[in-house]
């Protein structure tokens, strides 16, 4: 399977040279009173063709872009029956009167046109309604086909000059898409954006897949599938549809993730019985055993540095976390709460830890500080795990499923997403059941 790739140039028109952020963000207490924002629709160039106007980008991309800040829970959207002032003179000099009037305080304008070389131009403008002035603006060029993509590219940038974070609209999740009878269950690797729209399968489900991870990239993936009932780590490149087999692994107890430079995978598998943590460097195959104790340890994760790994293990009798140098020495036991924890992975910021947790029959997605510190439960439910970070570091996506009813009927799995504060919890709509999730980094830094 091949996809095209797109490349997109950016420039920057104008920006306010005065740093500062119009929301703060308190990832400890949730923001409980978003944003009013407004997202004018788009003005098309008189100049455009029939077949860009067509398209009605004017619309759709305001659409996206108004999801998106809706979806983080930090900006609260106001309805376009409200405008008082049309599209094309909002964006040239906005009647601020008229946006203070419907108690909005932010406004996005933009103008989409199109260039001599066929190239896409869409503009946006940020507008800061209280203190009546402009806050930034940029251009963006590419191909008509791709103004989805421009419509999240602009939310991060309006998402980062309004918090003082980078966004993460511009991203993908992978996952495993799930259908048929829990008996004779069909799992394919599936890839969509960050907002569940263009979904596309990248396995024929012929054989069984899990786990599967984003590199530094965002461009392979690694993954674990069974070959004879023998699990095999595979790479895939989701760009060209190449695959690579890593190997055989007999023993392998979880399936592996790359490390922060993109050049090893680290992985857990049993030989004689016993489970430890091994990388393999993906150029040269070679592997180098981490761990080497009698207990189960398994679930490894770098920190973005590389620096350090986190893991799970029960060798204090039950299932905790754990930490160690990447070379497998310092290892420090940092979780002490009540119940058995799984499934740990570093934050791309480096500040926390996010796990599962069972306690009393119940399981739970939370975070920690990488020393232990901390802990905060944001859901619980009948079953979830697998929690992965956004690129950046503040939303999690996870998977959920239901109980079947007595006579076996339901259930199923589906995505879910939360932010730190654990008030913005959201189903993120597939067309299949859907498990094992992986965010990828910024696609527009890549």
């Amino acid at each position: 399977m091949k996809f095209k790739i797109l490349k997109i140039f950016a420039f920057l028109l104008f920006l306010s040279t005065k740093s500062f952020a119009v929301v703060s963000v308190d990832i400890t207490r949730g923001n409980l009173d978003p944003l009013p924002i407004s997202v004018s629709d788009f003005y098309l160039d008189a100049k455009l063709n029939d077949n860009i106007k067509k398209l009605q980008l004017e619309s759709k991309i305001s659409e996206i872009i108004k999801n998106n800040l809706s979806r983080s829970g930090l900006f609260f959207p106001l309805e376009k029956k409200s405008f008082i002032q049309v599209p094309e003179a909002a964006h040239n000099k906005p009647r601020f009167e008229d946006w203070a009037f419907i108690k909005t305080q932010v406004l996005v304008t933009g103008k989409i046109s199109l260039e001599k070389e066929g190239r896409l131009r869409v503009e946006f403008k940020l507008w800061d309604v209280v203190s009546a002035t402009e806050l930034s603006a940029l251009a963006f060029y590419t191909t008509p086909d791709n103004w989805r993509r421009i419509s999240h590219m602009i939310s991060d940038k309006i998402y980062e000059r309004l918090t003082g974070e980078k966004g993460y609209f511009d991203s993908r999740i992978i996952y495993v898409s799930e259908t048929g009878p829990k008996v004779d269950r069909k799992k394919r690797l599936a890839v969509m954006d960050q907002d569940g729209y263009g979904v596309k399968y990248l396995t024929l489900g012929n054989e069984l897949v899990l786990t599967p991870r984003f590199s530094p990239t965002s461009q392979h993936v690694t993954y674990m599938s069974y070959f004879k009932n023998l699990p095999r780590v595979y790479l895939l490149n989701i760009e060209t549809g190449l695959q690579d087999l890593v190997g055989d692994f007999p023993g392998m107890t979880f399936a592996p993730r790359f490390s922060p430079d993109g050049k090893k995978i680290i992985m857990s598998f049993a030989q004689e019985g016993n489970s430890d943590i091994y990388t393999m460097d993906i150029k040269t195959r070679v592997v180098e055993r981490l761990t080497d104790h009698p207990a189960i340890d398994t679930s490894p994760s770098y920190s973005p540095d590389s620096s350090y790994i986190c893991f799970n293990s029960d060798r204090s009798g039950g299932q905790q976390i754990y930490t160690m140098r990447s070379d497998g020495t310092n290892v420090k036991r940092i979780s002490f709460g009540e119940g058995l924890y799984g499934t740990p992975v570093w934050s791309p910021r480096g500040d926390l830890i996010a796990f599962t947790k069972l306690y009393k029959n119940k399981f739970y997605i939370g975070v920690m500080r990488s020393d232990g510190s901390g802990e905060r439960l944001l859901t619980e439910n009948f079953y979830q795990e697998a929690p992965s970070w956004s690129p950046n570091g503040r939303v999690l996506v996870f998977y959920r499923e239901t109980p079947a009813d007595n006579t076996g009927k339901g259930g199923g799995a589906k995505l879910w997403s939360i932010d730190l504060t654990g008030y913005n919890e959201r189903l993120i709509q597939t067309p299949t059941d859907a498990s094992d999730p992986s965010w990828s980094g910024l696609l527009s830094t890549k």
